[in-house]
């Protein structure tokens, strides 16, 4: 068996076992690998250089929309968990606790940071004195720590990375709309940025954070049909200020809580952005967030071989000059074969030929990781043909997760429907909700699917609950999910 035979045939096709592939891929692509500590991975610089520019371009954003960066302690007080009791009910099964240090036993049990909503509270209570010190507009960039039974790289570990912001705020009106635009600017990252199409929407009181009025999130669907949480946003109201008296003097001078928000993404988008646009090959990646854009790879008899290397280095230092994130692989004891399906499997989404004929010419051959499609290109114009290239791909990853999401939306009207769709089918169903949380269990244990949310915009409005028939309150999309 050839090597470029072989190569293909260690990642399983998706059809075979979709949880099989993605774990071959993230492996062979090097993105991770498995810690010794259970339910936490390592991960690799090519999978960490991902998780850079997905971090440096919400940072961006952030900032942008007037937040700053600061950091808070990963150990956080028994004490801080009691005085919210939402907050504590929900996170409590997921804690770990430190109970020794330095060979002594603490007078109070420390909780690795599974979110921060009760250290920042405390601190918010110092720092917050009057309506001049509002809005707080702060984000930390950290990990956490949740004791998940079931895990799964990048998409559900023990410890992940992500951001967390937390705002306080005057009035409640400033903080839903503060809600609202850093879900908003989630909705853009994932879609305009990871190529990922999102259902914005609002989740059911079952489903919202451990504390919150109200939680917002962005649901996306996988090529296995199941769906992933991308991204939630929080209005806490003032349920955290009362548990911590955060309180301010008004502008008529009487005291008030403020009311604050708290939003997060994290290394799960990684996950999704894999399982969105992955194939039987390996990884897709999109453009913005490749670490490398193009790979250059120099092909030919050894006679012309110096030649051809040569030029290729001056056209990487043009392109490398341009900004574009670029590689040479000159590598003799490969072939260009080999190194067509190796950085086919890592996502480049970009692949760059160069051989005698094309030096001949003035040419270079351009591929699509995504369509395959070639274009032969003059080099005076490459800087322009590659950046449109990107971008073509970048637009054509979109669509095609858009086309995959719409194909797999479905409507139902009944629970039977439900159960038959999810028996044979893979993907999202809308379906009509009473608001009673029985109905909403009773489809969970039939169909083994969960609400994702109340979509602001649904594909159609519903009328009757799926389960007792009674008038329904809200269209909701349901799905399996991760």
């Amino acid at each position: 068996m050839s090597k470029e035979k072989q190569f293909v045939t260690e990642i399983t096709p998706q059809s075979e076992d979709f949880s099989r592939w993605y774990i071959d891929v993230i492996k062979k692509a090097e993105l991770m690998d498995y810690s010794p500590v259970r339910g936490c991975i390592v991960f690799r610089p090519e999978g960490f250089e991902i998780w850079e520019h997905m971090r440096d371009e919400l940072d961006r954003r952030f900032k942008e929309t007037g937040h700053r960066n600061a950091y808070f302690p990963m150990f956080i007080p028994e004490s801080f968990f009691l005085k919210e009791k939402e907050h504590v009910e929900g996170f409590n099964p997921e804690l770990p606790w430190v109970t020794e240090a330095g060979g002594e036993k603490l007078e109070e049990r420390l909780a690795i940071r599974p979110t921060s909503e009760t250290i920042i509270g405390h601190m918010y209570s110092k720092w917050i004195q009057s309506y001049r010190d509002l809005p707080v507009l702060i984000n930390q960039w950290a990990n956490v720590v949740r004791w998940e039974k079931r895990t799964l790289p990048f998409l559900r570990t023990t410890e992940f990375l992500w951001q967390e912001g937390h705002t306080a705020h005057e009035l409640e009106s400033e903080a839903r709309e503060e809600t609202n635009r850093m879900l908003e600017i989630y909705r853009d990252f994932c879609e305009n940025y990871l190529a990922i199409p999102v259902i914005m929407g609002q989740k059911t009181p079952s489903e919202r954070f451990a504390g919150a009025v109200d939680t917002y999130s962005i649901e996306a669907m996988m090529k296995d049909g199941r769906a992933v949480q991308a991204g939630t946003s929080h209005y806490l109201g003032t349920k955290f200020a009362v548990a911590f008296d955060i309180k301010y003097l008004d502008r008529e001078n009487t005291q008030q809580f403020v009311h604050t928000t708290s939003w997060g993404v994290s290394t799960r988008l990684m996950g999704a952005m894999i399982m969105v646009h992955g194939d039987d090959r390996g990884l897709v990646l999109p453009p913005k967030v490749a670490p490398t854009q193009v790979v250059m790879i120099p092909i030919g008899p050894p006679k012309t071989r110096e030649q051809v290397v040569g030029r290729v280095d001056e056209l990487f230092a043009e392109l490398k000059k341009a900004g574009i994130r670029v590689k040479v692989d000159d590598r003799t004891d490969m072939s260009p074969g080999w190194k067509f399906n190796e950085y086919e499997m890592r996502g480049v989404p970009v692949r760059l030929e160069l051989g005698p004929r094309d030096m001949e010419n003035g040419q270079v051959v351009l591929v699509s990781r995504i369509s395959g499609e070639k274009r032969i290109v003059q080099q005076s114009e490459l800087k322009e043909e590659i950046e449109r290239m990107l971008a073509d791909i970048q637009a054509d990853m979109f669509e095609r997760a858009k086309q995959f999401r719409a194909e797999h939306s479905y409507s139902v009207e009944t629970l039977d429907e439900m159960k038959a769709l999810f028996e044979e089918k893979r993907g999202f169903a809308l379906a009509g909700w009473c608001g009673s949380e029985a109905c909403e269990r009773q489809v969970k244990e039939e169909t083994g699917a969960t609400s994702r949310n109340i979509p602001f915009e649904p594909a159609e409005r519903k009328t009757t609950c799926l389960v007792c028939g009674e008038k329904a309150e809200h269209s909701v999309v349901f799905a399996r999910a991760y």
